[in-house]
């Protein structure tokens, strides 16, 4: 006879994480997940990191997502400490990363009643997840952390929220030791690979649009192997920078409103488009007329069928996993189908002047660490542009950008969750805006803390260089609300036991990365620019 095992609730949810071999978690304690925390507590196999902040724990967990491949995992507390998450869960939502976000909730005879902390936190995260459990029992706590895995790792890939009320966490149940359920594949087929090839090769001027689909499906290999047999030049979009190499003759730029001039006009002057994981959303579309783009024969492969293009009308839509796609393709390849194609050069532009810009900054800083080539994280705003246009990346997972949210604040905790996922081993890179920086300047701790190689470079323009820019532009140089006051960056650094330096020169700025990069530890370079430095 077998004997049933029983175990809290608490205690069913870390075996069950250590089951699917989650080795780090990012959260927050409270009240509500005491005994979540108390289970962590007695066991080895599970590291959690305390950020200072519940968006800070998401975006951290994201960025562990985004280099590591695996899925995040975060902890945090009923009501604000919920709440607190929102945004972190819509960024990996709207750019596709794995997230299990798990939020303690009042005990179930008080939900409903406007009690203390009380949120319905699965109604708030509704439109910005892949699926929202509420826990109603310790029976279903289980084969709900096995679903919610499956559906955060399936198709594209995103954030799934459950959140548990705190008596059924100290609630007894047997633990089942359930098996993950399988997730069913789309087949290809073979008619319409035929349709794709019949199409390319009647195409004079095909070009490939890689998007960050082709890093999610891990076909950044075969996208290379496909490009090498046919000759077809490439442009990505911003969540697709690093899935095809920048350095390959055959890659042109990337495309949209502030993308790269060549990479727009060989886009525009196309007639065939082979769309791979990309879904053209306005900041691509903004810059072309869309009646131009849909009088091309557009050829669209996404594992969402929800992103399937709804600003263009595509000749073959085909809702399938692109690696598995890739592969075939290249299996079917006939050996005619290759392209001479004319791809117009232009050498990048060096800013002129001695004033130190941020394009100045990202130039130097690509130029020095391109022979180890970190992670990269980047904040939102003009020196993540400054940066996706000056540095070059080779592989995917090397950048770390918040594309379709644009959320100020992503880029220094998914630095710190980049940093966990590769083992503290290799040095990892932020460059930050002085406005995106203040948003989680208290992570600084967390570095400290867990000594964390995180090279955080902070362009300070005294300003909200972005917003700047726009009132420039549309508001007739009516500037408003867009100056900041700074801290002393080097000394708040300090202040956390971290080394910084100040750079006002670009003179400085070797030795500055020398003292950076020398050692394992974190630290801080301010860059002082022009508060007019402009894109």
């Amino acid at each position: 006879m077998q004997i049933t095992e029983l175990l809290t609730a608490s205690k069913i949810l870390v075996k069950t994480l250590q089951k699917l071999e989650f080795d780090t978690i990012f959260g927050y304690p409270g009240s509500a997940v005491l005994e979540i925390y108390d289970a962590l507590s007695m066991q080895n196999k599970i590291k959690h990191y305390l950020l200072r902040h519940e968006q800070s724990a998401v975006h951290a967990a994201e960025g562990y997502a985004r280099v590591s491949g695996k899925c995040g995992v975060v902890v945090v507390t009923s009501g604000p400490g919920a709440s607190n998450t929102v945004t972190g869960i819509a960024n990996a939502y709207m750019d596709g990363f794995p997230l299990i976000v798990i939020s303690g909730q009042v005990s179930s005879e008080k939900c409903g009643k406007n009690s203390f902390q009380e949120l319905n936190f699965t109604d708030i995260v509704k439109t910005c997840t892949k699926a929202a459990f509420k826990i109603t029992s310790a029976d279903e706590l289980e084969s709900t952390l096995l679903e919610a895995y499956l559906i955060a790792m399936s198709g594209k890939k995103g954030p799934v929220v459950i959140d548990i009320p705190k008596n059924i966490l100290s609630e007894k149940t047997e633990y089942k030791n359930l098996s993950l359920p399988t997730d069913k594949m789309n087949d290809i087929a073979s008619v319409d690979i035929l349709k794709v090839l019949e199409i390319l090769k009647a195409s004079k001027s095909p070009l490939i649009v890689c998007g960050g689909g082709v890093m999610h499906a891990q076909a950044a290999q075969e996208l290379t192997e496909f490009v090498n047999q046919t000759n077809i030049p490439v442009v990505s979009t911003m969540m697709g920078i690093g899935a095809f190499p920048q350095t390959h003759p055959a890659y042109v730029g990337m495309i949209g409103v502030y993308g790269k001039t060549s990479a727009n006009n060989l886009l525009f002057d196309a007639d065939t488009l082979l769309v791979l994981g990309a879904r053209f959303n306005d900041r691509v579309t903004d810059a072309f007329n869309i009646d131009d783009l849909n009088r091309k024969t557009i050829i669209q492969v996404d594992i969402n069928s929800n992103e399937l293009i709804k600003n263009l009308s595509s000749d073959i839509a085909l809702n399938l996993d692109i690696k598995a796609f890739l592969k075939v393709l290249l299996n079917n390849l006939p050996a005619d189908l290759e392209f001479d194609y004319f791809k117009p050069e232009f050498a990048p532009e060096s800013p002129s002047g001695k004033t130190l810009t941020a394009e100045k900054a990202a130039q130097y800083l690509y130029n020095y660490t391109k022979p180890f080539s970190p992670v990269v994280a980047v904040e939102v705003g003009q020196h993540q542009i400054s940066l996706i246009k000056n540095y070059k990346f080779t592989e995917p997972r090397k950048l770390l950008t918040s594309g379709g949210l644009g959320a100020m604040g992503f880029g220094f905790p998914a630095a710190i969750g980049a940093s966990v996922a590769n083992g503290f081993k290799d040095p990892v890179v932020l460059v930050t805006g002085d406005g995106s920086f203040q948003m989680n300047l208290p992570e600084l701790a967390v570095c400290k803390e867990h000594n964390l190689p995180v090279k955080i470079f902070i362009i300070n323009n005294s300003g909200l260089g972005m917003v700047r820019r726009l009132q420039q532009e549309q508001c007739g140089q009516r500037y408003f609300e867009t100056s900041l006051q700074n801290p002393d960056f080097v000394m708040l650094a300090k202040s956390y036991g971290i080394d910084a330096v100040r750079v006002e020169s670009e003179e400085e700025i070797i030795p500055a990365l020398e003292s950076a990069f020398e050692t394992k530890s974190p630290f801080v370079i301010e860059f002082v620019t022009d508060s007019e430095d402009v894109l």
